[in-house]
């Protein structure tokens, strides 16, 4: 009996000005369809922020491809265990902003990335900053519902639905009190921090750093043993993942609250909301409407 292939998802950004957009996700697109890969791929003006998966050798050739093109030699590939239908299609297109924080025009890119943002920490780099000061705050730069099920000991959550939301909770003044702190921001893969710290800078943050490589290389780097806690939530099929065995999401399910990280859509299909319960009540069919049309 033949052996199934083995599964790659890989997870990079680069920011870098692109002169013609509609020309790159042209080539992304037929590069990742000859290959027959799914994902979600964006490019913009500012550079190409992409998420593929399918068969390693299909996925070691797109990498190899992709970096060919010069501007995008030095993307930080991130690599995970994929099933193989870890996405329903294949999606390139071309928008304003590789992450909608709805504000393009406050952000420059240059040859080196975003102009002004925060300083890069490894997870070693964190480590050491936490070790070598007691007044180090970690900032969540993702959604609320993503944080739910997993964040870093003690973070700042913010109330934010979406990415658009994080522009207006800086600009609230809640967190002015952080201004002359360490901020350490973080996010997924890290693009979205890329962004968020420039937006901070702009906004008076003194001392602003972000997570290199996000969440999922600090993962890579320190598994189950470090200071994130819970789950975290990836944008496939997996819906999350975890770094070790046998670790407890910070999720509760809305119906019995046991822990769980597994998000099950509204089932009214005109929702869009996601609601946690748990495998046995999401089986038994209990409240799966969410809050807001469960009345």
């Amino acid at each position: 009996m033949p052996s199934t292939p083995l599964n790659k998802i890989v997870l990079f950004y680069v920011f870098t000005p692109l002169a013609d957009p509609d020309a790159v996700m042209l080539w992304q697109r037929n590069l990742a369809e000859r290959l027959g890969l799914k994902g979600r791929v964006i490019v913009s003006g500012h550079g190409i922020n992409a998420t593929v998966g399918g068969p390693i050798d299909q996925v070691k050739q797109y990498v190899r491809g992709t970096k060919e093109y010069a501007p995008f030699r030095g993307a930080d590939i991130k690599w995970s265990a994929g099933a193989g239908d870890d996405f329903p299609r294949l999606s390139v297109k071309v928008r304003p902003e590789l992450v909608t924080f709805g504000v393009p025009d406050e952000i420059e890119v240059g040859p080196e990335g975003i102009v002004g943002g925060g300083a890069h920490l490894t997870p070693g780099g964190l480590h050491r900053l936490i070790g070598e000061r007691d007044d180090v705050v970690l900032f969540d730069g993702r959604n609320t519902m993503e944080a739910e099920i997993g964040r870093f000991k003690g973070a700042v959550v913010p109330q934010a639905q979406t990415t658009r939301d994080l522009v207006a909770e800086l600009d609230s003044g809640k967190y002015d009190h952080l201004k002359d702190k360490p901020v350490v921001t973080y996010c997924t893969g890290g693009i979205r921090c890329e962004v968020l710290t420039a937006l901070m800078r702009n906004r008076g943050f003194q001392n602003v750093y972000q997570l290199e490589g996000g969440i999922v290389r600090y993962g890579e780097t320190f598994g189950d043993k470090g200071l994130w806690e819970g789950s975290l939530y990836v944008f496939d099929k997996r819906m999350h993942v975890e770094f070790g065995e046998g670790v407890e999401s910070l999720g509760r399910c809305t119906v019995c609250r046991k822990p769980t990280a597994d998000y099950v859509n509204c089932a009214d299909e005109r929702c869009r909301q996601q609601r946690l319960l748990c495998p046995e009540c999401a089986a038994s069919g209990t409240a799966e409407l969410c809050s807001a049309h469960a009345a």
